[in-house]
Formats: C-alpha cells, structure tokens, sequence
C-alpha cells in the first residue's frame, strides 16, 4: 500500500515541479542583476556547447563564436534553469526513491540473519537431542545385550509370582 502512494506522490513531485519551474523562469527574466547573471551564464553555456558542437562534427574550431543577443541568451538561461529544476527534483526523488528500498532491503536482510541464527540455534538444539537419544539408546542396547530381554522386561519373575499365588491357594 506505501509503494504505489510513495511512487504517485514522486510523480506528483515531477509534475508540479514543471509549473514552478516555469514561474521561476518569469521571474528569472524580470530582475535586473540576475538577468545580467544568467545572460552571463548564457554565453558561457552557448560557448561551450558551440565549441562541442563544431569538434563533434570536425568543424573549424578557430573561428570566432559569434554572442547571442540579450532575448536569446536570456530565453536560452531561463530554460536551461528550468531544465535545471526539473532535473534536480527528478534527481532529488530518485536518490530518495533508491535511500528507501535500500532500507528496506537492508530490513529484509536483518530479518533473514535473524531468521538463519534462529534456524542454526534450532539445528544445535535438535544435534544434542539426537546425541541424548543416541546415547539411551547405546545404553539401553548394552543393558539389552548383558541380561537379555527376560531381564529388562522381568518375563521370569511374573510368571514365578504368579505361580507362587496359585499355588498357596491349593
């Protein structure tokens, strides 16, 4: 029953996250400083890539990058940021989501030690009973064997009473 809560409880996560993520790029674009941060940011994320891009694919690599202008770089950073959130939620759930069933394997091993020491106690315990049983049972097979069955069952001494009973009556 808490599998399939906590699992629509992290979708439910992701999915609102997209919304925020899309307030935080409105927001991002508005405030004068962090605009100036993310249009850095921006550059320096189209730079790289530009660079990538034309190694990939054996391009020139001499040529100068060409800036992006103010709206695009920009439009490119607030997504990048909002990729970013959604990222980070995602990632942020999955550690969480791998921490939990960690525990809980980590409790199903518990119980399986237990389980096996109790079964290994229960081994010892059923040995020494067996041992007990085998060595009666080695003294009785002696006793059997030094004054053969009419003695251990007293076979002779029944019938002898017996005898004596019927005799005193006469």
């Amino acid at each position: 029953m808490v599998l399939p809560l906590v699992k629509l409880g992290t979708l439910l996560l992701k999915t609102m996250s997209k919304p925020v993520a899309a307030r935080l790029k409105q927001a991002a674009g508005k405030h004068p400083r962090f605009r100036q941060i993310i249009v850095n940011m921006a550059q320096a994320n189209h730079q790289i890539t530009t660079k990538m891009q034309r190694r990939l694919y054996s391009h020139a690599t001499d040529v100068e990058i060409r800036p992006l202008n103010e709206e695009k770089a920009v439009q490119a950073a607030v997504d990048l940021i909002g990729e970013l959130f959604v990222f980070t939620v995602a990632g942020i759930a999955l550690i969480f989501e791998v921490q939990r069933s960690a525990r809980s394997e980590a409790r199903k091993e518990e119980a399986r030690k237990q389980e096996l020491e109790t079964m290994k106690q229960r081994d010892e315990e059923l040995s020494r009973e067996v041992e007990l049983l085998r060595s009666k049972y080695e003294e009785l097979e002696k006793l059997a064997k030094g004054q053969g069955l009419s003695g251990i069952f007293n076979f002779k001494r029944v019938a002898d009473t017996e005898g004596a009973k019927s005799v005193k009556p006469a």
